[in-house]
């Protein structure tokens, strides 16, 4: 029963195999106290089904330890609700592998707070799908550091939206490579602020397809 496990001690808890471990109700997953989760073993985490990941409260699922997360499926990270997925300390998103990352929902993607967003590992945001570039908020988009924006491959610079290039710092514009620059839609270089646009470097600017110059707005060019 809830009531039971909320009682079991530490030490009970890491003695508990991965099978007993599978085994716990949804419903008793909850029940579990922050001290509890946290010391689940890293080898049962990685056997939890994912109702039972997603069972976990949020001060449960900030509870886990770094070693934890990593020891999180791909399943199990996908399954993580929107709720969950905002309270992950920065240390935690910094823990998550590449393909983990990859495997987080785009609606957790869009529930991700500036601080996470800036906290993902450069080698990790290259895996992003363009699905969860796209679903970055503006807040988001305008969190990546100049460091990430580099990172981005062609693709995932052509998924953020309209109005996350129109969110963008001018250091971030001038972050972006130029290989990346010949393949902005029309839409998102008409999106560019003017600071934005006075931000681009020489060789961005020669990098921007004919295209691409015809769709700058009057107040761009001025």
């Amino acid at each position: 029963k809830t009531t039971q496990v909320a009682v079991l001690t530490t030490d009970q808890v890491v003695a508990l195999t991965s099978s007993q471990i599978s085994a716990m109700t949804t419903a008793s997953i909850a029940a579990m106290t922050t001290a509890q989760v946290a010391a689940i073993q890293t080898t049962d985490v990685a056997q939890l089904k994912t109702s039972q990941v997603a069972a976990l409260t949020t001060a449960g699922t900030a509870a886990l330890t770094t070693a934890q997360i990593q020891a999180l499926t791909t399943a199990g990270v996908a399954a993580l609700k929107t709720t969950q997925v905002a309270v992950l300390t920065t240390d935690q998103v910094v823990a998550l592998t590449s393909n983990q990352i990859s495997a987080v929902t785009t609606a957790g993607v869009a529930a991700l707070t500036t601080a996470q967003v800036a906290a993902i590992q450069t080698t990790d945001v290259a895996q992003l799908r363009t699905s969860q570039l796209a679903a970055l908020t503006t807040s988001g988009v305008a969190a990546l550091t100049t460091d990430q924006v580099a990172a981005l491959t062609t693709a995932q610079i052509s998924a953020i939206t309209t109005s996350g290039v129109a969110a963008m710092t001018t250091a971030q514009v001038a972050a972006i490579e130029t290989t990346d620059v010949a393949q902005l839609k029309t839409s998102q270089v008409a999106a560019l602020t003017t600071a934005g646009t006075a931000a681009l470097t020489t060789a961005q600017v020669q990098a921007l397809s004919t295209a691409n110059v015809a769709a700058l707005r009057t107040s761009q060019v001025a």
